[in-house]
């Protein structure tokens, strides 16, 4: 999910779009199915369906009930209720979200990793001390591997360190093309032309889908995780970078997953958000703005004494 993201309106009429008195003679969509639908989707995985979607929510799950022999959306309701919905669970999440993203997007937030985590603990670093990054809702890839390239650019031996950055996403058919790490020679541009010989092998032809070096992708463990659920991970962590996911769910889901994200940050650690998101909430009095959408967790919040963040709750 972002980084997934909930689908873009698109206009009923335009190209792609289904013609709401068109559909609706082929399979009924109500105004009760719709609100299930929303209610599902926030419920287990915090996304805000407004009832302005319904038309593109219409148009990307008609497709689900064909494919499962679903009659109507009640029915199709009942199987992702189900104990047996497990993997349609799945299908939906991938029809209402839209992974868009590249390598090296919002650049700057790369830089302040550089500059704020990995020069000063450099020295640290290489006499044995921990480095622990959190990509979350990191897509199909290019998020997480443009991380262990910067770290790799200034700590060429970073696999022989105690280095270690989790990636996480809904999808597990994201995951798969994130683990697979080959990608179309376009999305390369974003990559910085002297990061360009240590992020990709050489390709057989001008044309060929790039890989990402064995280097790179040692340094990155995948996995698949509902941000919404209780997180098996413990930190503390030195950065996490969350982007362009939590724009999609309402205000007090936002406040809930910041704070959340602000308990696992070491002291001094960095939080990356999205260009359209902002901080809210309790994490507010814990994160300190230091860039563009970036923020740094305090030790003393205002009023001088050390205000420890709330406990996260994680699978044991």
């Amino acid at each position: 999910m972002t980084a997934a993201s909930a689908a873009p309106a698109v206009r009923p009429g335009s190209a792609g779009a289904a013609e709401p008195g068109a559909y609706r003679a082929d399979i009924a969509f109500t105004t009760a199915d719709f609100a299930r639908i929303a209610a599902f989707a926030h419920r287990e995985y915090g996304l805000h369906l407004q009832e302005s979607k319904k038309d593109l929510v219409y148009s990307r799950l008609v497709k689900r009930l064909r494919k499962t022999g679903c009659p109507d959306f009640a029915t199709y309701c009942d199987r992702l209720e189900g104990e047996d919905g497990a993997a349609e669970r799945v299908e939906l999440i991938s029809a209402l979200t839209t992974n868009v993203t590249h390598f090296f997007r919002e650049e700057h937030h790369f830089t302040l990793l550089s500059d704020m985590i990995l020069r000063p603990q450099s020295d640290r670093l290489r006499a044995g001390q921990r480095l622990r990054i959190w990509s979350a809702g990191c897509s199909a890839g290019q998020e997480p591997y443009s991380i262990a390239a910067t770290v790799l650019d200034l700590l060429p031996e970073a696999a022989r360190m105690n280095v270690r950055i989790l990636a996480t996403d809904i999808d597990p058919a994201i995951l798969a093309r994130a683990r697979a790490a080959h990608y179309p020679a376009e999305e390369a541009k974003g990559v910085p032309d002297r990061l360009r010989g240590l992020m990709f092998d050489r390709p057989a032809a001008a044309a060929a889908p790039m890989s990402v070096q064995a280097r790179i992708r040692d340094l990155v463990h995948f996995a698949e995780l509902n941000l919404m659920a209780d997180w098996p991970v413990h930190g503390p962590f030195d950065a996490i970078f969350c982007r362009n996911v939590a724009i999609y769910f309402d205000k007090p889901t936002q406040a809930r997953l910041w704070q959340r994200f602000a308990a696992l940050l070491a002291p001094g650690g960095l939080l990356c958000i999205g260009h359209s998101e902002r901080l809210s909430g309790p994490a507010t009095a814990l994160l300190d703005s230091v860039g563009i959408t970036a923020y740094r967790r305090n030790a003393h919040p205002p009023g001088g004494a050390a205000r420890p963040a709330p406990p996260v709750p994680s699978i044991p």
